[in-house]
């Protein structure tokens, strides 16, 4: 079955990172995409053109890039990508992680296997921004009962790794605009009865280093508490649920740096 890759760049992205991410979703993987959507999110520098611009000389029509006139996000940039894309199975991928050569394979496989399933990601691990040193793995829960569970208080999918069936995410609105985009869509799914699995595979490798943790301050936070409170009115939490689930978060947003890290280990 053919599928799409929906990814999304913007200025300040590092040319050789794109370059990565791409040559592992094309030319490293067992079974390649039919599409891939590459949404221009903004006006980017000439690096970026240029590297955009190899790609589509190597890739072909396959190659979709969308531009944007200015930047409005990620998820009004993916929203957009969406509209391009020409098949119902969408793999998203950042443009700065390298996925793991088996992914798509494995992926495909599992959804056409479980044609009840909406959405379906795996394990990651998380790298240093070069690649010299693994931090960690995030492991989440693999069946749907574990997966709601899980979803009351923080996001059961790892985006950057996730493939989902377009109609589904379509049928909800696409996704939110607030940041952080995913939580809230999945939140949403999950509430109106979409099923969700993840794979007990290492799918992805995902630059992270030390920023994403100290990235996540006030911002953030503020953007969970909204989806929170949106997930309450959209009955996928309830009073006891939302109160529990603010106090964790904010309780781990104001702790310093070297506590975020510990809880970031535990808490994902």
């Amino acid at each position: 079955m053919s599928f799409s890759v929906l990814m999304s760049v913007y200025k300040k992205e590092d040319p050789i990172f794109l370059k990565s991410a791409i040559d592992s979703i094309w030319n490293s993987q067992t079974l390649k995409p039919k599409q891939v959507v590459l949404v221009k999110d903004g006006p980017l520098t000439q690096e970026l053109e240029d590297e955009i611009d190899n790609w589509q000389l190597e890739i072909g029509d396959s190659f979709k890039v969308v531009g944007l006139d200015e930047n409005i996000g990620l998820a009004g940039a993916l929203n957009e990508g969406l509209k391009y894309c020409d098949y119902e199975l969408i793999a998203r991928m950042d443009t700065d992680d390298i996925a793991a050569s088996d992914r798509f394979e494995k992926q495909l496989k599992f959804m056409l296997e479980n044609s009840d399933i909406s959405v379906c990601s795996g394990q990651i691990e998380e790298w240093s921004q070069d690649f010299s040193k693994k931090i960690s793995e995030r492991h989440l829960p693999l069946d749907h009962t574990s997966i709601l569970k899980f979803a009351k208080t923080r996001s059961p999918i790892s985006h950057p790794a996730v493939i989902f069936r377009k109609s589904n995410v379509l049928a909800v609105g696409g996704y939110p605009d607030i940041y952080p985009e995913d939580y809230q869509l999945w939140g949403t799914m999950l509430a109106k009865g979409y099923r969700f699995s993840n794979m007990p595979d290492i799918l992805l490798k995902m630059r992270v280093g030390n920023a994403l943790v100290e990235r996540r301050g006030l911002r953030f936070l503020m953007g969970i508490l909204r989806t929170y409170n949106n997930l309450y009115y959209a009955g996928f939490l309830n009073r006891f649920e939302l109160c529990y689930a603010v106090t964790l978060r904010s309780l781990v947003t104001i702790s310093p740096i070297w506590v975020k890290k510990i809880f970031y280990k535990k808490l994902r």
